[in-house]
């Protein structure tokens, strides 16, 4: 065995090229089409052949013959033993794999004037078989009853003529000439091969299958359809799976520079969506986990996200050769290109890999697995060097974003582990991808779980919304509908001060440690596999919709856009229920009301003059921190924010609430006037100061920026509020005679929110604890910010309640955050009482 070489070029790789087990060679001839089956391995020839090989021993077995022309697409149906192949000819053939006998030849609609049939896909659930054709028509054949024709077909045989073809053996776009002596980047293939010289060859008579007008779309692209895959993946789900996971989409890519979604039934083929601006001729094509990977002319592969319908990602190849061929195992993306590379492409489409693999265009790839090593799998590829070489890869450590099938012992707490496992931290380009895999992920939990689930775009280069219904029974009177609010993404978590994996949520002494497990994911999970009990048991008489947004953390861009223009998908909503805080202590479960608003500036003091050597010019001039010391200190005093008109209409406290507080003091051993002070009272704060230059002792700089930060109460007005703090920093800025420049910005605002404890909404809930946890809840305020809920409230005209899953000591935000099992699971029987007893309100 020897390993492949690797090039200088590609800096960004990780891994090892991998090992190249062993290489077939086709008797000159390009290898077009690849296929693996546990005992073959079949390759497609440009000289009409369908070779042969052993599995075991990598012996060319014989020799399938038939076709007339170049075999352009293998493909397999392994519950039928079948194998499909389809050809330059314009007919695809039916072989079994068992003696590896001729048994169909399926004729296109038009026949002739269909050209060459590039591409192929099968799926095993609707047992179809689709066809791509040269003259842009897409056709299919149902062969669960193929009608046969009468009559009978025996293969042809005579002389193989040497050609072109006129895609893979293609001339560079520009030149628009066939391929000459001087074709500098194209090998020719001769096909001078003697059918005397070859092992045993398969033939018997065939029956004819012929595809219909009906099954027939023509135009379905307005240039050749060169290939095409399914998704859900048979790859990926079990028949039974995918039939209950909805609608299965087949995929195609074209030299029209389009790829196009379509959707497939047992009644045909229906058109749903178009991706434009490929840049390029769509020349291969993968689809896995909601995602699409077009390989195009020009070294790049357009990455589309199935649910949103938006490119999410550009990959470029280095040596910006075409790729004809892509294969994927897990999260891994193996590209290869007409330079003859491979180049294998993480998660999150980093280059972790490559090298080149053939002296010639490869053609074609797949993978499959080893069976001399138990986790062990092959990249098989093929190329216009008549070789096919077989290159030992390993599974990636990312674990693949699959679901197949539900938990039945602990749904909520072995979803909650695999949920964690994806690091959607939404403040990292890095984990960008991990987000989206994480919406993903989500989106299929929440299908199996028996809602209506979909991905909603948010902006360009941001993480999309889960969007999900479950849908209660339908009654005599209107139903309730109720939103629940979370956040799938999550902060970041270095390992330092971590007890175990962050992203792998691990149970010891009665608690789930994990980044996200209470912030936000558990309660999530929990208010799903609530509705979906009730759903079970046909309990659930309202609607539960979830929307889980994965920006929350990083300010929650693009979420207030989105919900503005998805407010109809929405729908009507009666309250907005949140879980996304925690108790006030440790034993006795709460209920938040309140809220504090937040107004975040940024402020910049600049001089112009450049940084300066402070013994040198010490003394001599103004200097920018100065001005940003005296400037701060304007601010308040000892104990006021001394912002005009700032306290103006801040709430009194009324005797019902003095005397939550004082409850409260004698539950926490906290004074009340602490507790009231961090809740209910406004409160400024600075965060930090920093420094143009390398910020040392002997350096004045000539720019300082500091962070100021406002908390606001009911009732004031965040617009009132941000303005005049920008006004009376730059009235207190001028008042110091300053020749320096004051610029204030306000970088982020949120508006506080207090709860209607007399609704019957939140007397519901408050019931609802006490029957799960035999004890009244504390109600409580919290001190911080959540955006989403004064807007949520104020766009779809309703209320909000929220319920605190975690305990004070949850260490969210923090190294080894934590959920305690009993708050999850009880969380999750508040919430189905609650949802039940909510569900007999009238209009």
């Amino acid at each position: 065995m020897s390993s492949a070489r690797n090039s200088d070029s590609d800096t960004q790789q990780t891994l090892a090229p991998p090992v190249l087990k062993h290489t077939l060679h086709q008797e000159q001839s390009s290898v077009l089409s690849l296929a693996t089956h546990r005992d073959w391995i079949f390759s497609g020839s440009q000289g009409q052949d369908i070779y042969v090989w052993d599995r075991k021993s990598f012996v060319l077995k014989t020799s399938l013959r038939g076709h007339t022309e170049g075999v352009l697409a293998l493909e397999l149906a392994p519950a039928k033993n079948w194998l499909f192949s389809s050809s330059g000819d314009r007919t695809v053939r039916i072989w079994s794999t068992v003696d590896l006998a001729p048994l169909y030849v399926i004729n296109p609609y038009l026949e002739a004037e269909a050209g060459d049939l590039f591409s192929l896909a099968y799926s095993p659930v609707l047992d179809t078989l689709y066809i791509g054709c040269q003259n842009t028509s897409l056709q299919w054949i149902n062969l669960s009853k193929p009608d046969v024709k009468s009559g009978s077909q025996t293969p042809p045989s005579g002389s193989l003529t040497p050609k072109w073809h006129r895609f893979f053996d293609s001339f560079p776009q520009a030149e628009r000439k066939p391929p000459g002596e001087d074709s500098p980047n194209l090998t020719k293939t001769l096909l001078s091969l003697r059918r005397d010289s070859r092992p045993s060859v398969i033939t018997r008579t065939t029956a004819t299958l012929q595809i219909t007008a009906q099954n027939t779309i023509d135009s379905a692209h307005f240039g050749y359809m060169y290939c095409m895959a399914l998704t859900p993946s048979p790859l990926e789900v079990s028949d039974d799976e995918a039939r209950e996971d909805g609608a299965i989409e087949l995929v195609t890519g074209s030299g029209d520079e389009t790829v196009k979604v379509w959707s497939c039934s047992e009644k045909g083929v229906t058109w749903v969506h178009t991706f434009s601006g490929c840049d390029g001729g769509v020349l291969s094509l993968v689809a896995r986990n909601g995602t699409i990977y077009a390989g195009c002319q020009g070294g790049h592969v357009k990455v589309y996200d199935l649910d949103t319908r938006t490119l999410v990602r550009t990959i470029m190849m280095p040596d910006n050769s075409d790729i004809l061929s892509l294969s994927m195992i897990d999260t891994d993306l193996y590209t290869s290109s007409a330079s003859g590379w491979v180049r294998r492409w993480s998660a999150h489409c980093d280059c972790t890999s490559s090298w080149q693999a053939h002296e010639g265009i490869i053609l074609s790839s797949v993978i499959t697995h080893d069976e001399s090593r138990s986790d062990g799998f092959i990249l098989a590829t093929g190329a216009n060097d008549n070789a096919i070489r077989l290159w030992e890869i390993e599974r990636s450590s990312v674990r693949p974003n699959v679901l197949t099938h539900l938990y039945v012992d602990d749904t909520l707490v072995r979803g909650l582990h695999d949920f964690v496992q994806f690091p959607s931290v939404s403040s990292l380009p890095e984990n960008r991808e991990d987000c989206r895999q994480a919406a993903i992920w989500l989106r299929k939990f929440l299908t199996q779980l028996g809602a209506e689930a979909s991905l909603v775009p948010t902006q360009d280069g941001l993480n999309p919304l889960v969007l999900a219904t479950f849908r209660g029974s339908e009654g005599k009177r209107k139903k309730s509908r109720i939103l629940f609010y979370g956040h799938y993404d999550v902060i970041p978590a270095p390992k330092e001060g971590w007890d175990s994996d962050p992203f792998d949520a691990v149970g010891t002494n009665g608690y789930i440690y994990g980044r996200g497990v209470t912030d936000n994911k558990g309660p999530i999970l929990a208010a799903a596999c609530a509705a979906s009990n009730l759903l079970r048991q046909r309990k659930l008489d309202l609607d539960l919709v979830m929307l889980i947004e994965g920006e929350e953390e990083a300010g929650s861009m693009g979420f207030a856009e989105a919900v503005k223009a998805n407010k109809e998908l929405i729908g009507t909503i009666d309250v907005v229920f949140i879980s996304n805080s925690y108790w006030i202590g440790e034993t006795t479960p709460c209920i938040t009301y309140g809220l504090r608003g937040v107004v975040q500036a940024n402020v910049e003091i600049r001089s112009h003059r450049p940084d300066l050597h402070s013994g040198v010019e010490g003394g001599a001039i103004q200097e920018p921190m100065l001005d940003m010391i005296r400037l701060l200190g304007t601010l308040s005093d000892s104990d006021k924010i001394r912002v005009p008109e700032f306290y103006d209409n801040v709430r009194p406290m009324q005797n019902e609430e003095r005397e939550l507080y004082e409850l409260l003091s004698k539950v926490t051993q906290r004074p009340a006037a602490s507790l009231a002070s961090k809740w209910r009272e406004p409160a400024l704060s600075v965060h930090n100061i920093s420094v143009s230059g390398p910020g040392n002792a002997t350096v004045i700089p000539s720019s300082v920026k500091a962070q100021v930060s406002l908390r606001l109460v009911p009732d004031q007005n965040i617009e009132v509020v941000s303005q005049h703090l920008v006004d009376y920093m730059h009235q207190s800025f001028s008042k110091l005679n300053s020749c320096h420049t004051l610029d204030v910005s306000i970088e982020r605002t949120a508006d506080w929110w207090l709860g209607n404890l007399k609704s019957c909404w939140f007397k519901a809930l408050e019931q609802a604890v006490l029957d799960e946890w035999g004890v009244r809840p504390l109600r409580i305020r919290e001190g911080g910010s959540i955006p989403s809920i004064p807007f949520l409230e104020k766009e779809l005209n309703c209320g909000a309640l929220h319920l605190p899953m975690g305990q004070s000591s949850d260490q969210a935000h923090l190294p080894n955050e934590r959920i305690s099992l009993a708050n999850l699971k009880k969380g999750k029987s508040v919430m189905e009482r609650f949802l039940v007893a909510v569900s007999q309100f009238q209009d």
